[in-house]
């Protein structure tokens, strides 16, 4: 079975768009948040609930025989293509007016993500890619996207959320090696970080404890705009996982090598 990739392109595009009509009017706003862990804090919203709804919608609609995977609604189906989504990445930030969320839309084919996209409608910025092209949309305007080129560590700017992620010793000390090996560090991103990466204002984004709907979008998105990204292991990322996204193969094989030996 092949596959239409205009229509998977047309699809992201207007899921995208549906979402948005959902989650931008919710945007700053006084809604009810709901914790989703018994212990800790991890944040759902109607937004969240609500925007996947709609995407899984538009998917069903076009491609009534893929399969699912969603964040707050689960799997469904079974196929050798699969969408997966993340309707508000970075629901922190949502809750807190901050525009670095973003809703995740990622496209596999026997598990590994093939097109993607994120979308940032408060500042109307898409991040699209498909396989051969990675594009950057806003204002009706796209333009390619490409990574900064960068090969070494010393001078890159790295992204985490946050280093509290890095909860362990052993952890931390794979963090403090990155830290310390590059010149600037940024907190607080989200997806939105992996994006700036990918149109080449950041050089390395570096997470652990990632799930397949937090990182499958970005993973076309960073490659076909020239980057690398893997998990730890040098595994592909769909999945989930340890992940470190670069501006290179050169870099991410230096920041591998780093962080296996912390």
């Amino acid at each position: 079975m092949t596959i239409d990739l205009a229509k998977v392109e047309a699809t992201l595009l207007r899921a995208a768009e549906a979402a948005a009509a959902h989650t931008l009017p919710l945007f700053r706003t006084s809604l009810g948040v709901d914790n989703k862990l018994d212990s800790g804090f991890d944040p759902v919203t109607e937004a969240d609930r609500g925007a996947e709804t709609v995407i899984r919608a538009v998917i069903a609609e076009a491609f009534p025989d893929h399969a699912i995977i969603g964040e707050e609604w689960g799997s469904s189906g079974d196929s050798d293509y699969t969408w997966i989504i993340d309707p508000v990445d970075g629901t922190r930030a949502f809750i807190s007016g901050a525009p670095v969320w973003g809703t995740l839309i990622g496209f596999a084919h026997k598990g590994v993500a093939i097109s993607g996209l994120m979308s940032q409608p408060f500042i109307g910025e898409t991040f699209l890619a498909v396989p051969g092209r990675s594009t950057y949309l806003r204002n009706g305007q796209t333009t390619p996207n490409r990574t900064s080129g960068q090969t070494e560590l010393a001078p890159s700017r790295v992204f985490t959320t946050t280093p509290a992620l890095f909860r362990t010793p052993e952890l931390m000390s794979k963090w403090t090696a990155i830290e310390s090996a590059t010149r600037l560090q940024r907190f607080g991103m989200d997806c939105y970080g992996y994006a700036l990466l990918a149109a080449g204002h950041a050089d390395l984004v570096v997470e652990p404890f990632l799930n397949t709907y937090d990182i499958a979008a970005l993973v076309p998105i960073i490659r076909e705009a020239g980057g690398a990204i893997a998990c730890w292991d040098g595994s592909d990322p769909t999945p989930g996982g340890n992940v470190v996204a670069a501006a290179t193969p050169e870099l991410l094989e230096k920041a591998l090598t780093l962080v296996n030996a912390s």
